[in-house]
């Protein structure tokens, strides 16, 4: 799987990224990442009740390239996990449940960073922009 941004050096950009439970309980999930100075997602964990699904927003600050570095050569090590855990009923979501259940949470997804040329118009670079208003529409709603 992959998180898709628009490459723009020594900006903060965005992604969005849906996350549904599936199953017949209720789920809490959280956001990890090997880069938490330069990453951090909106919100960055919930409890989902069966079937519930929100659409996240993943914000990431572009380093400028190093010497000559073509940026979409940049082999990105930045990497997203999203973890879940089943939890009994509605609760407050708080980060510690994952340290106090950590042999029962669950890595959902491991998501690879690709960057897409914001001068060439491409199906992911559409699909992306189509998530992020949505992700602001649910935003806007919630408020």
């Amino acid at each position: 799987n992959k998180l898709y941004f628009p490459y723009e050096p020594g900006k903060q950009v965005q992604s969005a990224i849906r996350i549904k439970n599936t199953s017949k309980s209720h789920v809490a999930f959280k956001f990890q990442t090997t880069a938490p100075k330069s990453c951090f997602m909106r919100p960055p964990g919930s409890i989902l009740v069966p079937g519930e699904s929100l659409i996240a927003t993943v914000f990431k600050f572009v380093e400028p390239p190093e010497n000559n570095e073509k940026p979409m050569d940049q082999k990105n090590k930045v990497k997203f996990k999203i973890m879940s855990l089943k939890v009994k009923g509605p609760m407050d979501y708080a980060p510690e449940l994952f340290d106090e259940q950590k042999d029962q949470a669950v890595v959902e997804r491991i998501l690879r960073v690709v960057f897409l040329d914001v001068e060439r118009p491409t199906p992911a670079l559409e699909k992306l922009k189509r998530q992020l208003a949505e992700a602001e529409a649910a935003l806007a709603a919630e408020r």
